[in-house]
């Protein structure tokens, strides 16, 4: 847990790195196994990223979580959604009662799922006009993601839920990376172009209102929302665990870009599932140098694309594991200088 947001702050400067000595027995093996050098191309990174998370050159990746953080927003008030806030906590009941997309797919991968309701009959102060959240509050939302890490997992895929939260990812890419309210606002649940005018337009006060912001947490707190600042906790508390995370789609992402200009070292343990079909989402991903491992037009949150993508990464150490050398298979390995061919 963090003790307060100067705690937060420490843990969030001093990251632990990967461990070298797994990276290079993991590569070693790559060398060894029955295929041309390279020719599995990102699942042979993604071995070698899993390898070094889990300080052993044979990774695992079978035990995995998906997390997803539901919270409400203030800004709801300003017209940003077709949807009202009330369908969050309808949604969490729907995730509850397994009869959502993410209950299906967690299902199809073989994914535990938790569910972290954030105070849904309390939403943030609306952005537009003040805070989103007070310290008090920022701090609660961080340590309850920490909780929701916990241990024995070999992945974490981290989602949301919350009316409103595409305005709230919007702002924050903003605020870290430049840019104006139309540059990061998209249609979200389901806008046309007046209303993605509309929802630019609040954006562009709020990011009026709180410019300057110093920090992270101070961007979290004036212009974040519970969910998004309990997956920055989340991120923060599983690299002190080594623990490999999977960020969904634009709010994830959008959650991780503060402390990301903080520490751009944060997501060295971050993959990015997939590329949402929000707008802006691809171009986040490249200020925070990610690259997507699916792109299959998907923008529904509630960690889909994360979860979806716990098969690739599972399948990656799959291949590094269990595949044999060549001395294994009695395959002879190419000489020295031979092409791919």
């Amino acid at each position: 847990m963090f003790s307060d947001l100067q705690d937060f702050a420490q843990k969030l400067a001093n990251l632990p790195a990967a461990d070298i000595q797994a990276r290079e027995a993991a590569l070693a093996r790559q060398a060894q196994l029955t295929k041309p050098p390279g020719s599995l191309g990102r699942l042979e990174e993604l071995a070698v990223f899993l390898a070094g998370w889990s300080s052993d050159g044979r990774p695992r990746a079978e035990k995995a979580k998906t997390v997803i953080f539901a919270g409400n927003h203030g800004v709801t008030a300003q017209g940003v959604s077709p949807y009202p806030p009330e369908v969050t906590a309808q949604m969490v009941g729907n995730f509850q009662n397994g009869g959502a997309a993410i209950n299906t797919i967690t299902s199809s991968v073989g994914a535990s799922l938790d569910v972290v309701q954030l105070d849904l009959d309390r939403p943030t102060g609306d952005i537009s006009t003040g805070p989103a959240l007070t310290e008090s509050e920022l701090l609660q939302a961080l340590n309850r993601g920490v909780d929701a890490v916990g241990s024995d997992i070999d992945l974490l895929a981290v989602g949301e839920m919350g009316i409103g939260n595409t305005t709230i990812a919007a702002a924050l890419s903003a605020s870290c990376f430049g840019g104006s309210g139309r540059d990061w606002a998209g249609p979200g649940t389901g806008l046309d172009d007046q209303g993605i005018n509309q929802k630019a337009q609040v954006i562009e006060r709020a990011l009026e209102l709180h410019k300057g912001a110093p920090d992270a947490a101070t961007r979290l707190a004036l212009l974040g929302g519970r969910e998004l600042a309990a997956i920055a906790g989340a991120v923060v508390a599983a690299r002190h665990q080594r623990l490999p995370v999977i960020l969904d789609g634009y709010v994830a992402s959008a959650a991780v870009a503060p402390i990301f200009v903080d520490n751009p070292d944060v997501v060295a343990h971050c993959v990015a599932g997939h590329a949402s079909a929000e707008p802006a989402h691809t171009k986040l991903l490249g200020k925070l140098n990610l690259t997507p491992l699916l792109d299959l037009g998907m923008r529904l949150g509630e960690g889909t694309g994360a979860t979806l993508a716990v098969s690739i990464l599972r399948a990656a150490a799959a291949a590094h594991n269990n595949m044999a050398t060549f001395e294994e298979a009695s395959v002879a390995n190419r000489p020295a200088g031979d092409s791919n061919d």
